[in-house]
């Protein structure tokens, strides 16, 4: 009875949610995919030609949202869940934690890349607090493989959650990169603590910061 009320409840929040409404007309497959188009537009960081990671890709808005933009380039999707096929997009199904699938994204594009995003997000437990640290872990994996795979000035942009872990990710994010923002699009529900960090330009050096 109570999976039910759940299940009717968000049904009822989605049905007047004006952003999933817009997700069905245009045919993204998340309401998500206008945050990252949101993002882009601030940020600018999708481009014509180039190569790009997306972390968390399941079930695929945002790989839809870059493959309107990417018109030559590589794009690569990576889920632990499986994803219905985008045209022009690759997909690897697998957890970015496992050594073998970072060896797997490494020598797909077997080079440096333009962009990665991320929109990982561990599975809720009802505990926020732990919620938040276990998808910041996320974000801090995603970051050590961006800064491992990126183009000196290019551009990082993933998902975390406001909590305990938010200074470690940003303190990492300042010594990895040049420039850092933090950023909670219009899109994103006001009741989430949801909160993306886009980060540009590798930094040569390490600052080595006390986190």
């Amino acid at each position: 009875m109570k999976k039910n009320k759940i299940s009717k409840n968000w049904l009822i929040k989605q049905s007047k949610d004006s952003f999933f409404k817009q997700s069905k007309i245009y045919g993204y497959r998340s309401r998500s995919a206008f945050k990252l188009i949101e993002m882009n537009k601030k940020f600018k960081f999708l481009k014509k030609n180039l190569s790009l990671l997306d972390l968390g890709s399941c079930p695929g808005g945002w790989s839809q949202v870059a493959r309107k933009e990417i018109i030559k380039g590589k794009i690569l999707a990576v889920d632990i869940k499986s994803m219905e096929k985008i045209d022009k997009v690759d997909f690897l199904k697998g957890d970015l934690c496992d050594i073998e699938i970072s060896e797997k994204i490494c020598a797909y594009f077997n080079k440096k890349i333009d962009v990665v995003i991320s929109d990982m997000a561990a599975n809720t437990t009802g505990n926020n607090n732990l919620d938040s640290y276990r998808t910041g872990e996320l974000c801090l994996k995603a970051m050590d493989l961006a800064r491992k795979i990126m183009h000196d000035e290019r551009a990082f942009l993933s998902k975390l959650f406001m909590g305990t872990i938010f200074t470690e990710v940003q303190n990492k994010a300042i010594n990895y990169f040049n420039k850092v923002r933090k950023y909670k699009p219009i899109s994103s529900r006001k009741e989430s603590k949801e909160i993306y960090i886009y980060c540009k330009g590798v930094s040569k050096s390490l600052n080595f910061l006390q986190v």
